[in-house]
């Protein structure tokens, strides 16, 4: 959680695209040699990158710097520069690096442990919102993961419904949204009987860290510190 902290520190902070490069390709390579879905991790990139993508598209055009093209629109003249070029894999990057280190980070996590930390860490009752919602994130995918078999089984899809069928498309957003609702309050009411009082309690004990650990969280917030150090002093 440390290493989190540092990290969004870093990229926030850090506007060359050379630090930024090394540290997706090692944040990367752990996330490789913890046996972690690799593949499917690139997959997981579409969401961040359109996000990105759809934001930047607007704020790279007309940057100052040397002009690589030129579209005339309207009367209206926009010019992309290596600048404004840099600015969208920057952004892009800073987005990757924080998706990949988070996932790295809860995957090899166990719940108990990430519990423990958000329920000694947050007041209440951010640590209850916190707790409940990383649990029924779970509970949320295997609902969506049935509503799509089910839909694959009669012959349907999501680039089907998007292509020749827009109300398909919307219509399982639609139910997955009201189906939350319902298997949440089922979920609230199967607590409540087994004695939740709307106080969720980790009594769980987390590992002591040893001397390296040490030496490695003080190496991350070093190195995250160094930019901001270097970027208040000039």
């Amino acid at each position: 959680m440390a290493g989190l902290v540092a990290i969004v520190l870093f990229v926030t902070v850090v506007q060359s695209i050379l630090p930024l490069i090394a540290l997706y390709a090692a944040i990367l390579a752990v996330y490789w040699r913890s046996g972690l879905p690799v593949k499917r991790l690139f997959q997981w990139y579409l969401l961040p990158a359109v996000f990105v993508l759809s934001l930047v598209f607007l704020l790279m055009w007309n940057e100052p710097g040397r002009p690589l093209f030129s579209l005339g629109f309207l009367g209206i003249s926009l010019t992309l520069t290596d600048n404004g070029l840099m600015l969208v894999v920057g952004l892009l990057l800073k987005a990757l690096i924080s998706m990949t280190y988070s996932l790295l980070f809860l995957m090899t996590t166990r719940y108990a442990y990430l519990s423990a930390m958000i329920y000694r860490i947050f007041p209440s009752p951010l640590d209850q919102v916190f707790l409940m919602s990383y649990r029924f994130i779970f509970i949320t995918l295997n609902m969506v993961a049935s509503m799509m078999k089910a839909l694959k089984s009669r012959g349907g899809g999501l680039i089907k419904g998007m292509t020749r069928q827009s109300q398909l498309f919307a219509e399982v957003f639609a139910l997955v949204f009201i189906r939350s609702f319902d298997r949440a309050e089922k979920v609230n009411k199967a607590m409540e009987s087994r004695g939740y009082s709307g106080k969720y309690v980790a009594a769980t004990g987390i590992p002591r860290l040893g001397g390296m650990d040490y030496v490695f969280i003080l190496g991350m917030l070093l190195v995250a510190a160094y930019p901001v150090v270097l970027r208040f002093m000039a």
